[in-house]
């Protein structure tokens, strides 16, 4: 390369307020303006490396003979890029890093700096450097980074798309199989001063990393090269629970929404972390709406609490309709294994009617319970109130989530301003199967007959129909009983059902006693061995045990039945379109005395 002899190379240019002087002891035949910045050089340094200058300056003409002026106005990188380009021509070393090395790229194809004008031109140096970037993580990381200021020019060039096939080969690649360089993004000193290499030393060398050694690095990415990066992963087979957390650790960089607490009482408190508030609501908005498209549709790898608190964020931001009914879905799939806290969103809407969006619960319960339908079993008999909890499986996701309905109706049911059609029919979703105990119902319409005493008798018979009496406990039947808010009928149902498992109970001691007799003496006489006299003192006294607790429990029965029955008569006596009840029912009609002792 020719070039014009300069003392020093590295002192040869300097700058004078918003222009570049190189001082070769030549005066200056051609000045370049890019941006707000001049530069005052020479022609030939600038024609034998750049065949796009080359074409400028020979087309250029002047009438008056002065010099040429040439406008680089929409060159790549700008005058920090074509400060570097200019040293070059000169024949100053480049110190080529992966904070320049892509607009320089950009800027020498812009400026046609091939081989055809010098051996080792710009082209060929910058696209040997990208070999070194692509082996290390962080260079990679900050190459792509720079890659927004010329993305139009870099997409060209399939830098973008490089670089993140590079991190995206990283990323599903074990770090500790290969001793790839990935922490950290600048150099740092340990205790001693020395200088690390990428922040990495040989104790962290001997610990191995965990599957999220990246996410740190790449959340902060643009969300265009970000979502380009997690479809890159994707298409190379990275485990999709690996995708989910990425995600999420992203999602909570930048939507503070998601840190917030689900409670009205915590809903200003954020948790301490890293989160970046710096976006606006539209922002914020595109972002959720985009997350919540790349989250994979496999079951399971996103918690249900997050994705309650994502639908919980979409609605205050007013995300789009088809996001928020993909959240929904999201959730329906897998409510069971949702928290009560978590259901709780309150109200977003426009016209709020009631304090929790009610309507959204509904559609997440529609919506699980298409999945998990299943035919209704039969009615169970009139059983103990234990074989009837152990004959069915608490633990199948239709019951867990009959609990977790409930237990919702108990929290919005102090709502005045929820009607009870919605109540109705958010209870009414649920199978009668599904509920093992009616505990959970009973205990919710108790609060909603108690906060909404205006409803007329013929409501109160509609709600009560939603639980079935025959399936409460013994401590629910006695409080119902009792409760003055439930409808007569109601109360007479759970005194008929409680009597007839009393005396399915009853019936179940004595059954039980007679086989106790019969295996113990099936000849009517009890033989012993001879040499046995302790384990016959011992057989003896535990049948005399067995007999006094038997006799126990009959009388408690006996008790029990008596008080119930004389609250049945008391409730007769109360209203007289009910006396005829009782005798429909079998409960006027004596029955034969129960003898203890004869027992």
């Amino acid at each position: 390369m020719a070039c014009i002899g300069l003392g020093s190379k590295s002192e040869a240019f300097h700058l004078e307020g918003q222009a570049w002087f190189c001082t070769t002891g030549l005066p200056s035949d051609v000045t370049i303006e890019v941006g707000e910045m001049s530069f005052h050089l020479h022609k030939f340094p600038l024609l034998s490396r750049s065949g796009l200058l080359e074409k400028l300056i020979e087309e250029f003409s002047s009438e008056d003979g002065s010099g040429c002026i040439l406008q680089l106005h929409d060159l790549p990188g700008g005058a920090k890029a074509f400060e570097l380009i200019a040293k070059f021509c000169y024949g100053v070393k480049l110190d080529l890093s992966a904070l320049n090395v892509v607009s320089l790229r950009c800027a020498a194809e812009y400026l046609l700096m091939t081989e055809d004008y010098g051996q080792g031109n710009l082209i060929s140096q910058t696209e040997g450097f990208f070999n070194e970037v692509f082996g290390d993580w962080a260079d990679t990381i900050k190459a792509l980074e720079t890659c927004e200021e010329v993305q139009k020019y870099a997409e060209e060039l399939h830098i973008i798309s490089r670089c993140l096939d590079s991190l995206a080969m990283k990323a599903c690649a074990d770090p500790n199989l290969f001793n790839w360089p990935v922490s950290g993004c600048t150099s740092q000193r340990n205790a001693a001063g020395t200088v690390l290499w990428n922040g990495i030393t040989s104790e962290n060398k001997s610990q191995p990393l965990g599957d999220d050694w990246w996410f740190e690095d790449v959340s902060f990415l643009s969300l265009p090269l970000y979502k380009r990066l997690i479809l890159s992963v994707q298409s190379k087979g990275m485990k999709l629970e690996n995708i989910a957390a990425s995600l999420i650790y992203y999602a909570r960089r930048y939507l503070p929404l998601l840190n917030r607490q689900s409670s009205f009482s915590d809903a200003n408190n954020t948790n301490p972390g890293t989160t970046i508030c710096t976006t606006s609501e539209a922002d914020q908005r595109a972002l959720l709406e985009e997350i919540v498209g790349l989250l994979p549709n496999k079951k399971g790898v996103i918690s249900t609490k997050f994705l309650l608190r994502l639908l919980r964020a979409a609605m205050i931001l007013h995300a789009s309709s088809s996001c928020r009914e993909n959240l929904e879905k999201r959730v329906g799939t897998q409510l069971d294994q949702a928290v009560l806290v978590d259901l709780l969103i309150p109200n977003m809407g426009y016209s709020i009617e009631t304090l929790y969006d009610i309507d959204c619960v509904q559609r997440i319960l529609d919506h699980f319970m298409s999945l998990y339908q299943a035919p209704a079993p039969s009615s169970p008999s009139i059983i103990e109130e234990g074989q009837l909890v152990s004959g069915t499986d608490t633990l199948t996701p239709v019951t867990m989530v009959a609990g977790l309905v409930d237990g919702y109706l108990a929290e919005v049911a102090p709502d005045v301003n929820l009607k009870l059609p919605k109540f109705q029919a958010l209870a009414a979703v649920v199978p009668d199967y599904a509920r093992p105990l009616e505990d959970g119902i009973y205990h919710a319409i108790d609060i909603y007959l108690k906060t909404h005493p205006w409803l007329t008798d013929s409501e109160r018979e509609q709600l009560c129909r939603l639980m079935n009496c025959q399936k409460l406990s013994l401590e629910a039947s006695t409080h119902a009983a009792q409760n003055e808010r439930l409808p007569l009928r109601v109360i007479v149902q759970v005194l008929f059902f409680e009597q007839l498992r009393l005396r399915t109970s009853i019936s179940g001691w004595f059954f039980v006693s007679d086989n106790l007799e019969n295996s113990q003496n099936p000849s009517g006489n009890l033989e012993l061995p001879k040499n046995d006299g302790s384990r016959q003192m011992d057989l003896v006294q535990d049948r005399g045990v067995s007999a006094e607790n038997m006799k126990e429990r009959v009388l408690e029965l006996e008790k029990e039945c008596s008080s119930m029955k004389m609250e049945l008569h008391k409730l007769a006596k109360t209203k007289k379109s009910w006396c005829i009840l009782p005798k429909k029912l079998g409960f006027g009609r004596r029955s034969p005395p129960c003898n203890s002792k004869e027992s």
